[in-house]
């Protein structure tokens, strides 16, 4: 059991037991199928876990320069990066760290060709324009998307010099939408295969939850393998880090105005931005659905947004002030995208082992705001 009295509010806390499940699941995987599996930093960067990672995954994948640097300094295995379009004054850089670069169009790789270092292995992202995300904000796939190249826009003739093909289609999905999407893909891509070294297969796999079929995910992988003799690679950020952390958060004030709501110390504007854009409802270590328990609160977070609010939760008994409240499933896309909106604080970051408990990693304060501005 983690203490969550021994950390300063708010504060992330990640779980190493925890982790170290989800980096099993996915070697199995890698045992399994011969695959290779990059750690998405997009999804979470907490560096100091680094080596633990790398101790069951391939490397990173980066989607910009300082992702690719971090990766290189802190894990250094595999350095893959993918971006929509490269800044001149970065590419060289990124061209001394990467072992894989991915091009969004042919522009890009005509733009860049002659600069990549012989030995660095270039792909070009494809869109199979088939994609089950209901939310478009999270769909690369969506209608006039930046994302990829489309079959139409596609050019055979300039794959010289070109090791692989790179597809990104899902968000927290099962293998059986892996299976449909890599059918169209097939189709439509699968002939410039041959001759090719890899395939990667993106991200947005959820392997970790308890629901996935693995079996899928397995056979899928195999058929490219088995069909085009190609090296492929999975790009998972968020299956990594799917419910091995918390925030941990302190009460501030109740305000009563026609329902009762707990002012709390984090913030859903600042802290867990996806519970707002997504948006969803994280779940509370020990409290329910409104009306499942018999006390209900509306939990707003203290930044002067009217819409800063995370939900509304039942509890068994009262909330007051200085009273603890737990958010689950807060490793991935919180500390990567949290920001200081109206000057608050970010939340310290920790890790909790089974041999020495919680340990805090990093403290934020003034200084960090006012380097930023």
């Amino acid at each position: 059991m983690i203490d969550f009295s021994k950390v300063p509010t708010p504060c992330y806390v990640v779980d190493e037991g925890l982790l170290t499940k989800n980096l099993e699941t996915l070697s199995s995987v890698r045992d399994r199928t011969g695959c290779r599996i990059l750690l998405a930093l997009k999804g979470f960067s907490m560096y100091s876990l680094f080596p633990l990672i790398g101790k069951y995954l391939d490397g990173i994948t980066a989607s910009s320069l300082f992702e690719a640097k971090l990766g290189f300094e802190k894990m250094g295995k595999e350095v893959h990066v993918y971006s929509p379009a490269y800044r001149e004054d970065e590419f060289r850089e990124v061209c001394k760290i990467a072992d894989h670069i991915v091009f969004n169009s042919f522009a890009q790789w005509e733009k860049y060709r002659d600069e990549t270092p012989e030995g660095t292995e270039c792909g070009i992202r494809v869109n199979p324009e088939y994609s089950e995300i209901a939310t478009p904000i999270y769909n690369p796939c969506y209608p006039n998307s930046r994302l990829g190249t489309t079959l139409k826009n596609f050019r055979p003739d300039e794959l010289t010099g070109i090791s692989g093909l790179h597809f990104h289609t899902m968000c927290e999905q099962n293998s059986d939408t892996l299976m449909r999407t890599a059918k169209v893909f097939d189709e439509k891509f699968g002939e410039y295969l041959r001759g090719l070294k890899w395939l990667n297969m993106g991200g947005g796999h959820h392997i970790t939850r308890p629901d996935y079929d693995i079996d899928t995910l397995v056979s899928t992988v195999l058929f490219f393998r088995e069909k085009y003799n190609v090296e492929v690679y999975l790009e998972p950020g968020e299956a990594v880090a799917l419910n091995t952390g918390f925030l941990v958060s302190t009460v501030l004030d109740i305000v009563d105005n026609g329902m009762k709501t707990a002012v709390l110390d984090t913030s859903a504007a600042c802290h867990m931005p996806d519970v707002l854009e997504m948006p969803y409802r994280p779940e509370i270590i020990g409290a329910k659905k409104p009306g499942e328990n018999p006390f209900t609160y509306r939990l707003g977070g203290m930044t002067c947004l009217a819409g800063d609010v995370i939900g509304d939760y039942s509890f068994g008994e009262p909330l007051k002030p200085g009273d603890r409240v737990v958010f689950c499933d807060m490793a991935h896309y919180t500390m990567v995208k949290n920001n200081m909106f109206n000057g608050v604080n970010l939340p310290s970051i920790a890790v909790n082992t089974e041999k020495d408990g919680i340990k805090v990693i990093k403290e934020f304060g003034y200084e960090d705001y006012k380097s930023r501005l």
